[in-house]
């Protein structure tokens, strides 16, 4: 496996921080790998791209928005240009693409480890309450709505305060029918129809990362609880814990689901009954997943060394009590690189 190149998109490392920079820092400690890490992104101002100690090389990507055809294309110009071995999307927005695709990048030499469509519609926050009761824990009372009088009806039946939350990103907290019909709108103008209207259910919110084998197994896990976040819902300190009935919830919707990849669980829990909440789940590596990597248990390095057909360690032997904080971090580079990226979407 020595030298193998592997993609990875969510390269930003702003307040609203995508996965991509830990998973490339998780492979990178995987000396065994000798990993050369490319960026992919989308934006010439994603941080990622002039991390030149994580990635050798960064590459702009048409927006995942675009036909399907042209965003393969992009893809293969890239790995006629660096090797590409593999690929690890990290995007809820592109995910669709690549599992669309997957057959046809593995005949190009591109591996993935990705759900299946059927797993990743599951996963909608749409289908949480179906998903909640397969895998026998509570869900927070959900409506999907696409007009402002269902938005005002749903509001009406689970009462205030609720979350309005886009079927992708985004969510925010409504005391009123005033602030829920501007987020509904907000959320409506960035990212389309459906929106979700949710159920707000009190406890500690913890949330916990995962690899399914595809098979009914996982690959490991990490569990945490948030210390503190950033004004758009981000983890910015976090501990992790050792919470039986999330990662017993974690095992069933596995093997429940076959799910294949990485996942995130996203509860609440209640510690005076035990109650726990699942209030969504992620398709993909969250940002926080260095986290797990940082105390011991590295989850990229795992997913890509099984989906390569290697044996690898499944425990979830982890300390809790480890302690997790972010921090700002400024880089000074050349303007070329820069320039590079606009004009040729590449830093090479």
């Amino acid at each position: 496996m020595s030298g193998i190149v592997v993609g990875v998109s969510g390269i930003s490392a702003t307040d609203n921080p995508g996965p991509g920079t830990g998973i490339a820092r998780s492979l990178k400690e995987d000396r065994r790998l000798a990993a050369r890490v490319v960026g992919l992104a989308y934006d010439a101002l994603e941080p990622g791209i002039y991390m030149d100690w994580l990635f050798e090389g960064a590459f702009t990507l048409r927006y995942p928005s675009t036909d399907g055809p042209d965003f393969l294309e992009r893809l293969l110009e890239v790995r006629d240009a660096t090797g590409l071995d593999f690929v690890i999307p990290n995007l809820d927005v592109e995910l669709p693409l690549y599992i669309k695709y997957a057959d046809e990048l593995a005949r190009h030499g591109i591996g993935t480890f990705l759900p299946t469509m059927r797993q990743f519609r599951l996963r909608g926050k749409d289908r949480l309450p179906e998903v909640s009761k397969a895998v026998d824990v509570r869900a927070p009372q959900t409506f999907v709505v696409s007009t402002e009088d269902a938005l005002h009806d749903a509001c009406r039946r689970i009462g205030f305060p609720v979350m309005v939350k886009g079927a992708y990103y985004q969510a925010f907290r409504a005391e009123t029918a005033w602030q829920a019909a501007a987020h509904f709108r907000a959320i409506a103008a960035e990212w389309g129809y459906p929106v979700i209207v949710q159920q707000i259910v009190s406890g500690e919110e913890v949330n916990l990362v995962g690899v399914g084998d595809g098979c009914g197994g996982m690959l490991g896990y990490v569990a945490m609880k948030k210390v503190s976040v950033t004004s758009l819902g981000k983890v910015w300190a976090a501990v992790t814990l050792d919470n039986p009935p999330l990662a017993d919830a974690a095992r069933r919707f596995v093997s429940e689901t076959h799910w294949r990849g990485p996942f995130e669980l996203e509860c609440m829990y209640d510690p005076d009954d035990e109650r726990l909440f699942l209030i969504e789940i992620n398709p993909r590596f969250p940002a926080w997943s260095y986290f797990a990597t940082g105390v011991g248990v590295n989850l990229p390095s795992r997913m890509l060394r099984h989906a390569r057909g290697e044996a690898v360690d499944t425990s979830s032997d982890y300390e809790a009590g480890k302690f997790f904080m972010r921090y700002t971090y400024e880089m000074v580079t050349d303007m070329q690189c820069f320039q590079n990226v606009i004009l040729r979407g590449a830093t090479p």
